[in-house]
């Protein structure tokens, strides 16, 4: 999987939701989660260990569909973002798609009510690490496991007790160590199998030409609604969206 996104608009992220109080969390928990809620803050775990409350998943990284062959997955990630979010989110609401949403911690934690908002419209949260690095393949099991359990307690509390379903290394890095992790937490581990190019901006046309091409070879598509202006991002999906469904595809989650 390429590995994609700039790297700098991170640094910023984690710098300024260190200054962010997360607000009270929701006491709903959402029928798209289902099974998936917890409390306060679980211990952390080995990759050997189960997560208390969480049932372990594939280690093996998704890339299907739930709603079987002619079917795709619409994935969003790096939010929340309060400008991208939403739109993407009214999107999704006016075609009636649900997707499933990987979620920076640092985000997540500095836009709760957006978390709640994605959570509320039946959509699914994915941990999508801590700080987006990118080269985490490379780092000890020690930061990997950072990376990615802080993350998921970041958006458990985001959302007000929902936990995340999936893990999704930035840019693809994924270990068999973070794999376990993942798995043994209750995250499957999530791949794509269509990039979008949607982070390039290389314009809504060209997003939604290269989805059409790719698709062929997976269902799941990788968008982004953070990390930059991601008009065009929004653009591509009001298009997208409604010419899938013309063309006979159901929208599902990624398996489980």
């Amino acid at each position: 999987m390429a590995r994609h996104g700039g790297r700098g608009w991170y640094g910023r992220v984690v710098a300024a939701a260190l200054g962010v109080t997360a607000v009270a969390a929701a006491t709903s928990v959402w029928t798209a989660q289902a099974g998936q809620t917890g409390g306060s803050a679980a211990p952390r775990a080995s990759a050997r260990a189960a997560a208390p409350g969480a049932q372990p998943v594939s280690v093996t990284i998704a890339h299907a569909s739930d709603r079987g062959e002619h079917a795709v997955n619409i994935t969003i990630d790096d939010g929340p973002d309060p400008v991208w979010t939403p739109q993407v989110l009214q999107v999704l609401r006016d075609n009636g798609v649900k997707a499933t949403f990987c979620m920076v911690g640092t985000q997540a934690e500095a836009h709760p009510e957006l978390v709640r908002q994605v959570v509320a419209a039946g959509h699914r949260l994915c941990d999508h690490t801590v700080s987006h690095d990118t080269t985490m393949d490379t780092k000890s099991q020690a930061y990997q496991a950072q990376q990615i359990e802080d993350a998921e307690r970041q958006i458990t509390k985001a959302s007000g007790g929902v936990r995340p379903m999936y893990y999704r290394a930035p840019g693809g890095a994924f270990t068999p160590y973070s794999r376990k992790l993942a798995a043994s937490h209750g995250m499957r581990p999530l791949g794509w199998n269509v990039d979008s190019k949607d982070f390039e901006r290389p314009g809504s046309d060209a997003i939604v030409a290269t989805v059409e091409r790719e698709l062929p070879g997976g269902p799941t598509i990788l968008f982004h609604d953070a990390g930059g202006d991601r008009s065009q991002t929004v653009t591509a999906l009001r298009s997208l969206l409604p010419r899938l469904k013309q063309q006979g595809y159901a929208f599902g989650f990624p398996v489980r």
